[in-house]
């Protein structure tokens, strides 16, 4: 499983690269997009990265009403001149997504998104998609049980 991750993250980062991007800060949704930052960051030569924690999945397929931003909120402050790619592992329904973009959008230079999944009914269009699936995706860092309090979700697709 962490290999394609590996060559997913690295296919994403070529067709952003492809295109001429060039953040200047990628900013995580924690936790999946911790990964996949710090995966982009490597590979596009992005030493800035930004945690931005998210709460909105609560189980498989399962979530709270709206998306909650938990502290510390990120300070955008004296960066309006600043590339934005923010990164997370999908786009499902896309909310988190959405929040995060619309937190940027007017702080920053450019804001864009880079996931590896995308669902196709997601409220945003994330402008760099490794894959476009509607399935449940289970990554390598939580397709195990914690190692302490809940379990796992049961029945979740392997992730490629």
């Amino acid at each position: 499983m962490w290999d394609r991750f590996g060559r997913a993250v690295r296919e994403l980062a070529e067709s952003i690269a492809g295109d001429g991007y060039r953040p200047d800060l990628i900013l995580a949704i924690a936790r999946g997009g911790l990964f996949v930052a710090g995966a982009l960051g490597y590979a596009l030569s992005v030493k800035n990265i930004y945690v931005m924690n998210v709460e909105y999945y609560t189980g498989v397929d399962e979530r709270l009403p709206l998306p909650v931003v938990l502290p510390p909120v990120p300070d955008l402050v004296d960066l309006e001149s600043a590339r934005v790619l923010v990164a997370d592992d999908v786009a499902d329904t896309g909310h988190t997504l959405a929040l995060v973009h619309d937190f940027c959008k007017g702080k920053v230079a450019d804001v864009r998104a880079a996931v590896l999944y995308q669902k196709p009914h997601s409220v945003i269009d994330s402008e760099y998609v490794w894959a476009r699936t509607d399935r449940w995706i289970s990554f390598p860092w939580s397709s195990e049980p914690p190692v302490v309090g809940s379990g796992a979700a049961e029945g979740a697709a392997a992730f490629g």
